[in-house]
């Protein structure tokens, strides 16, 4: 992993990439392996990160939709949900995004308003 001082590939934003210390995670850490930049590859900041991993989603939930198969997400599972990919804030709630319930893969008959079951 890369760290220190960067410059964002997709904007050229300077931000700190890397763990900020011997205990903490790297910020990008919350995101799906996957969705990650590939360690040869230069490092996006949070912003492009997050794009770059919508368009990937996107991509994905293409293939979910088209196929009528389900994907194996064990891969994208992570302890953490992100606001903007798995979730987003309306009115004070929280609305789950289609790729947070394809993730958790199954419908809990709440009537969810992305729900791709």
């Amino acid at each position: 992993m890369k760290s220190g001082h960067m410059i964002c590939a997709g904007c050229n934003a300077k931000f700190q990439c890397g763990k900020p210390d011997a205990v903490s995670d790297c910020w990008c850490d919350v995101y799906p392996r996957y969705l990650k930049q590939d360690i040869d590859t230069a490092c996006l900041c949070q912003s492009c990160l997050k794009k770059e991993s919508l368009q990937r989603i996107n991509q994905l939930l293409e293939k979910f939709e088209l196929s009528g198969k389900s994907i194996d997400m064990s891969k994208y599972q992570t302890n953490n949900n992100i606001e903007g990919i798995d979730y987003y804030i309306e009115n004070g709630l929280i609305v789950f995004s289609e790729w947070y319930l394809i993730k958790r893969g199954y419908c809990c008959d709440n009537d969810c308003r992305h729900c791709p079951y």
